[in-house]
């Protein structure tokens, strides 16, 4: 049922925006009550939030698949927050979250202030593909670099103030950066070098 409701509201999201969104036309769609919507998600900001979580699971589907399809660090992340960027703009609901339609007041904290499962989520999915184009760094260092490239890109998502190329590009040095300082002997092998296991 949770599913079928999230699928549903999305749709309406899509279709009517955020304030269009309403829980009994959720509910009834689904075919339960609007008692048993209540009952899973607590209230329409809890279905937001279930939205939004279910979102960044996909947005991290596809920030793995364009992480692996790179080899250095930098075309890694580079490629990965284009991704993260150009999809973002395109979908929806995260534009619901992030310019409102009568409703922003009330979703933009779930990337902010409520962002906590967001970073959490990435920080633990990604520190793993940064372990593998840097075997050498611990998987603590993997999260924590995992983690300040989600929180930058957040950055930019909330407040858009440069080109997905810039952006991208800075985030990838940092990124890159951050790696080298913690795997100098990796950093020494020269520019690009053998960043994945063989």
């Amino acid at each position: 049922m949770v599913r079928a409701a999230l699928d549903v509201a999305a749709e309406e999201v899509a279709s009517h925006g955020w304030d269009g969104l309403q829980v009994q036309t959720v509910a009834a769609r689904v075919g339960v009550s609007r008692q048993t919507l209540y009952n899973a998600f607590g209230n329409k900001h809890g279905l937001a939030r279930a939205l939004v979580l279910r979102l960044t699971e996909q947005f991290l589907d596809g920030i793995e698949e364009a992480l692996v399809s790179e080899n250095g660090v930098a075309d890694q992340w580079r490629r990965a927050v284009s991704f993260t960027l150009d999809a973002a703009s395109a979908d929806p609901l995260l534009k619901s979250v992030l310019v409102g339609d009568g409703g922003g007041d009330d979703l933009l904290p779930l990337l902010t202030s409520e962002g906590g499962p967001i970073v959490a989520a990435a920080r633990e999915r990604l520190a793993d593909v940064v372990r593998a184009a840097r075997p050498g760094v611990t998987r603590d260092v993997a999260a924590d670099v995992a983690e300040t490239a989600t929180r930058l890109v957040i950055s930019h998502l909330v407040l858009p103030l440069h080109s997905t190329g810039h952006v991208a590009d800075g985030v990838a040095s940092v990124v890159e950066a951050l790696l080298d300082r913690a795997t100098p002997e990796t950093a020494a092998v020269g520019n690009g070098g053998p960043d994945r296991p063989v």
